[in-house]
């Protein structure tokens, strides 16, 4: 008797199979007590009180849908950057929205451009839309205008800039971002990823709001996961032109944004003082831990987000795996960057004082150095 035939199923569009997931920083030490999660650039001081309040008032209407439109959340973020509310669309999140991009603008054979380093679900949203990801080449860990021109050909339709870019805290200042949208074809959409913006304290830099508002084929997109501290609430935005806030609209799921989300976010980006307690909190760790880690004799490339980029020798025993083992083990949970090309280097998130000072004490006792 001959084998049964196996049954047809269904299969994935081709190419599917072949993306790699996205996987998140851990956020457990196994036998350990106390963890400090340092994996996913989180706030260490968590979102507003007045955020709080609010998610817990909209848990009293769950039986409602939301708002389709997120209208309310939008005029508050109008109020705030002194944008038109149509021109905005929030989303769960802002890697949602950069999706909707990718699927409103990628078509088989089409290409979208991201940097050697820059985030994973470029790679990822461009795969799912059927087009080809290319990439162009860093300079210093920095995207290079330059660089990614170069790689601009007649399937070129999508280039993704995350400024501040992560995984290494680098930035392109604004000047630069300007020759970029210059060079770019008319038709090419230059998609600038601001979820760190307002972490940036540097006169050169700019978000890209005033890029949006002078351009038709540049978007900005940004997040209330970092500095706002509702990662949990899956929420974000994104300012473009009217044509391109139609499209996404067009694509975009009714009730994309959840209803304890919208009020939420409203109340967190209303509430500056949270938000300039957050920065302070981020300028002075953030300058302490570069100049900490440094003096243990390990590179650190400098940061204007709310991270830094360790770098460690390969010698045996001292190596970036070797690092995170050692550092797990005492419940200290980092971000291993191998995905994202970086195999000899961890990525730390700003923590509260004690974790902080309890990764360096760490770094130091694991590299035998004495403090």
């Amino acid at each position: 008797m001959s084998a049964p035939r196996p049954q047809p199923r269904p299969t994935p569009r081709p190419g599917v199979l072949s993306i790699q997931a996205y996987v998140p920083g851990k956020s457990s030490a196994p036998g350990v007590a106390k963890i400090f999660k340092l994996s996913s650039n989180e706030s260490p001081l968590g979102p507003s009180p007045r955020a709080i309040e609010a998610y817990r008032k909209a848990g009293e209407h769950l039986e409602d849908y939301p708002d389709g439109s997120a209208s309310d959340l939008r005029e508050a973020i109008g109020r705030v950057y002194g944008l038109d509310p149509d021109r905005i669309v929030c989303g769960a999140g802002s890697d949602d929205l950069l999706n909707l991009l990718a699927r409103a603008y990628l078509a088989d054979g089409d290409e979208a451009i991201h940097t050697t380093h820059g985030f994973l679900v470029y790679p990822i949203a461009t795969l799912g839309a059927g087009a080809t990801p290319v990439v162009a080449a860093e300079k210093n860990f920095t995207a290079d205008v330059d660089a990614i021109l170069a790689k601009v050909t007649d399937k070129t339709r999508l280039v993704f800039l995350a400024n501040p870019n992560n995984p290494t805290g680098t930035y392109v200042p604004f000047d630069e971002v300007k020759r970029l949208q210059r060079a770019l074809p008319a038709h090419v959409l230059l998609v600038i990823d601001a979820a760190y913006s307002e972490y940036v304290e540097r006169n050169d830099y700019e978000s890209g709001i005033e890029l949006v508002a002078t351009s038709e084929n540049v978007v900005m997109c940004r997040t209330f996961s970092k500095i706002h501290g509702l990662a949990g609430l899956r929420l974000g935005w994104m300012y473009g032109p009217a044509h391109v806030v139609d499209a996404v609209n067009r694509i975009r799921g009714p009730f994309n944004v959840n209803l304890p989300a919208i009020a939420a976010g409203i109340a967190a980006i209303e509430d500056t003082a949270h938000q300039d307690f957050s920065r302070a909190h981020n300028r002075k760790w953030l300058g302490w831990l570069t100049e900490e880690i440094g003096r243990l004799g390990l590179e650190v490339t400098p940061s204007v987000a709310n991270f830094v980029l360790i770098h460690f020798p390969t010698d045996k025993g001292r190596t970036a795996a070797d690092a995170d083992r050692f550092l797990s083990a005492r419940g200290l949970i980092l971000r291993q960057v191998s995905s994202y090309k970086l195999p000899n280097a961890l990525r730390m998130s700003v923590g509260t004082e004690e974790a902080n000072r309890l990764v360096v004490q760490a770094l130091a006792e694991f590299l035998g150095s004495k403090r």
